[in-house]
């Protein structure tokens, strides 16, 4: 890697905010596997040693996958095998309650309470009430003949998605989106960008509360309701889960679904009003939506990474890997891997292989909630397209077409737009 390269910090350089793309590249090219210089993180860029760290949890321990090396491991983490002090000192990081940070046999049985709650037969019939969440959305984000699609339509779209697939009242949903999106920008990215600040502002707290009152609520007295059956379901073993086993792994799926999605919607939507010539296809033949969404996953991966621990010593891609390693995994770099994907530089709505990134992760903790967000960013595009002639850049807002000028979330985890305003003609329908 250059000099250029290794003088920057990718957990707190801003100028890696707007494109990290020739970082990775420059990390990929030293090698697929490498020690960043700075908080002594191994980073992984190459596809296949990616899948390796994800399809292994027995090796990699996943308490560390939102924190990574902030604010570090409570304890040194000495000797050849660190399994026994990360079981002891897990419940120390933050975050150790999240779905994402757990590994085996808990993380087991509460992935498969979490697969009771988005059952197909839940699935589809969210998929029915989508539709009409957005054409309702859409009635008043096209009064108008521009406006910030994200703010105003992409945001708000996807939480009441979610909100219905949970089963929100829904005279509680306008307080969701009260709390979760309009508050202040830098709240609703989740995640800090300085090391002092990685977690930022975070909804666990406000969706831990409404939660617990409505599966306390539907076990005191059951209704015939979606929150009736979270409240009544089991684990798979037939042991009764308590209010707050329940209550985490809907707050996972609601808080870590909705961002990405809209971040995905964002990156998509983008792509769509610059390029004149995706926008004419997509409008031409609806059935190109399902590969287009594939490969903006894998160009523009909501989730730049995520991070592992390494449990005894081990070898990824010919890198030997310490135990008690943090190594991060850059989905964002691995679906560039020029070994997977011939010229991953260029955006191919065609792409035959699109749909093998894995922008989802991979292994058990690949995101539980990937069928939800691949069926909203569809529907979300295609109700669009249908209610509009064309879609088009705001270069008000965001600059000439040669000095375009967009924000992306200071985060080293998430990647997507703060704002992305349209201009557009509508169809009057």
């Amino acid at each position: 890697m250059t000099g250029e390269f290794k003088a920057l910090n990718f957990f707190a350089d801003e100028r890696l905010v707007a494109d990290p793309y020739p970082y990775f590249d420059a990390l990929r090219a030293e090698c697929p596997v490498v020690r960043e210089g700075h908080h002594d993180v191994v980073m992984v860029t190459g596809y296949e040693e990616a899948l390796q760290v994800f399809n292994d949890p027995a090796v990699f321990s996943s308490c560390n996958s939102v924190t990574g090396p902030f604010p570090g491991f409570p304890v040194p983490l000495v000797g050849d095998d660190v399994t026994e002090l990360i079981e002891r000192h897990r419940d120390e990081l933050p975050m150790s309650d999240q779905l994402p940070t757990l590994d085996p046999p808990v993380h087991t049985a509460h992935r498969a309470l979490l697969m009771r709650l988005i059952t197909p037969k839940r699935l589809k019939q969210n998929e029915e009430s989508m539709w009409a969440i957005a054409d309702r959305l859409l009635d008043n984000f096209l009064a108008e003949d521009e406006g910030d699609v994200l703010a105003d339509f992409a945001g708000p779209f996807t939480l009441y998605a979610i909100a219905d697939l949970l089963g929100v009242p829904d005279a509680d949903q306008e307080e969701f989106l009260d709390a979760l999106q309009r508050g202040p920008r830098a709240a609703r990215a989740g995640i800090g960008n300085t090391e002092g600040d990685t977690l930022g502002h975070n909804p666990i707290e406000f969706l831990y509360a409404k939660f617990s009152e409505y599966i306390e609520d539907r076990r005191r007295q059951p209704r015939s309701d979606v929150l009736t059956s979270m409240a009544t379901i089991a684990f798979p073993d037939g042991s009764t889960p308590t209010v707050l086993d329940i209550v985490r792994v809907a707050t996972n799926l609601f808080s870590a679904g909705q961002e990405t999605t809209v971040r995905l919607l964002g990156s998509a939507l983008k792509l769509i009003a610059e390029r004149a010539d995706i926008q004419q296809s997509l409008r031409s033949d609806r059935g190109r939506v399902t590969n287009f969404i594939e490969e903006v996953l894998r160009t523009e991966s909501p989730v730049k990474g995520d991070f592992r621990l390494a449990r005894v010593p081990t070898n990824v891609g010919g890198v030997d890997i310490g135990a008690g390693t943090t190594v991060m995994v850059l989905n964002g770099a691995a679906n560039r891997d020029p070994r997977r994907f011939d010229d991953p530089a260029t955006f191919d709505a065609a792409r035959s292989n699109a749909r093998q990134h894995i922008a989802f992760g991979r292994g058990i903790h690949t995101c539980p909630g990937a069928p939800l967000a691949r069926t909203e960013a569809r529907i979300a595009i295609e109700r669009l397209l249908d209610r509009t002639v064309d879609i088009r850049i705001n270069d008000r807002m965001h600059g000439p077409v040669d000095a375009r000028d967009y924000q992306y979330l200071p985060t080293y985890i998430l990647r997507g737009l703060t704002a992305l305003n349209i201009e557009f003609t509508s169809t009057g329908e």
